[in-house]
């Protein structure tokens, strides 16, 4: 019987070209064609490709204040450069922890966002 581990080690250092005609001498010598195998996993490859689609990122963004800081005013004003709200609102949006500031924005304006909130002295989460 031929030692594996030492027929293993030849067949490696075989360049492209050679491995080729090595696998054309085999299909003739033993009447066998190597694309049939393939066929058959070609056909599986699909399925596998589907199965392992990968997840699509996340695209919109919403800013969420946790919680105003000490520096309410400064909060306020921040929010009201970033939204269209008056400054009630503005002032209520700050107050309620796990308000919304912006919904469904890219992740620029998001992080953008939250440095600028930060900034002011709110907690601030970008879910």
């Amino acid at each position: 019987m031929a030692d594996l581990d030492k027929l293993v080690e030849e067949l490696s250092k075989l360049s492209v070209l050679e491995a080729s005609q090595l696998v054309k001498k085999l299909e003739e010598a033993w009447g066998v064609s190597a694309a049939a195998p393939m066929a058959v996993a070609a056909m599986a490859a699909p399925a596998a490709a589907a199965a392992a689609e990968p997840v699509e990122e996340k695209t919109e963004f919403d800013v969420i204040i946790k919680d105003a800081g000490p520096k309410k005013i400064e909060v306020i004003k921040t929010i009201r450069q970033l939204t269209n709200l008056g400054l009630k609102e503005a002032k209520d949006v700050a107050e309620t922890a796990g308000s919304k500031i912006l919904e469904a924005v890219s992740k620029e304006a998001a992080t953008d966002a939250k440095a600028k909130l930060e900034a002011a002295g709110a907690v601030i989460e970008i879910v």
